[in-house]
């Protein structure tokens, strides 16, 4: 069954539109949608070169089609047929080319195709039932072949980036990781005189009090 449907431009991974009641019958949603966008920051990096592939990620899998600029992602159950899972993602890809495909590069905002979400609904619809006529029509369709595309782990196709972010989250610690021995520092030192010159201050002081009440007496 498929689950999530999301559109991005590649360049810099902007989402163009996605599926809007997607995710609303499934647990953890947003966190597979976050995988989503984070696999869109790849590929607008140029790390991942397959315009063709399937991620796998907990229960479900990820595929996807790179055509014109533009990156046409579902997310299916395991069980789903992959031959479907393209043959749906190509429906969206004809249809969002022959009516967006010159304001692709223009769009400025996240979402500015939403509307293409009734589309994606109604084609969602057509696929959902592996067991119509249409689909499996489809799936014994031998001139549509999908063995050749790879299939690879979440955690293998996001590392990549992952591990440019970890850099950047290791400086991040480093610099506070400073600040705070600075910190440390700063009152080990104050520690150290209050130590130093605290019997000095009470000898005076005490010294001062004799003097004074020795003054009241006489």
């Amino acid at each position: 069954m498929v689950k999530l449907t999301m559109i991005a431009r590649v360049t810099d991974g902007l989402p163009l539109a996605e599926g809007l009641d997607d995710g609303r019958d499934m647990q953890d949603a947003e966190l597979y949608k976050q995988q989503v966008k984070a696999l869109f920051k790849n590929l607008s990096r140029g790390q991942n070169e397959a315009s063709r592939m399937s991620v796998e990620t907990g229960p479900y899998v990820f595929h996807y089609i790179i055509e014109g600029r533009v990156c046409y992602l579902t997310m299916c159950d395991r069980a789903y047929p992959k031959k479907l899972a393209f043959q749906y993602l190509e429906d969206l890809m004809n249809e969002f080319e022959r009516g967006y495909g010159n304001q692709i590069e223009t769009a400025a905002r996240p979402y500015a195709f939403i509307k293409f979400d009734t589309f994606i609904q109604r084609t969602k619809k057509l696929y959902q039932d592996t067991r119509t006529q249409r689909n499996i029509s489809k799936l014994n369709d031998e001139l549509y072949e999908v063995h050749q595309i790879m299939t690879r782990n979440v955690q293998e196709v996001l590392g990549v980036g992952e591990k440019l972010d970890q850099v950047s989250q290791m400086s991040s610690r480093l610099t506070s990781e400073s600040r705070v021995y600075a910190d440390k520092a700063r009152d080990l030192n104050r520690q150290a005189l209050i130590k130093k010159w605290a019997p000095v201050a009470i000898v005076l002081g005490v010294v001062i009090l004799l003097f004074w009440a020795r003054k009241k007496i006489y």
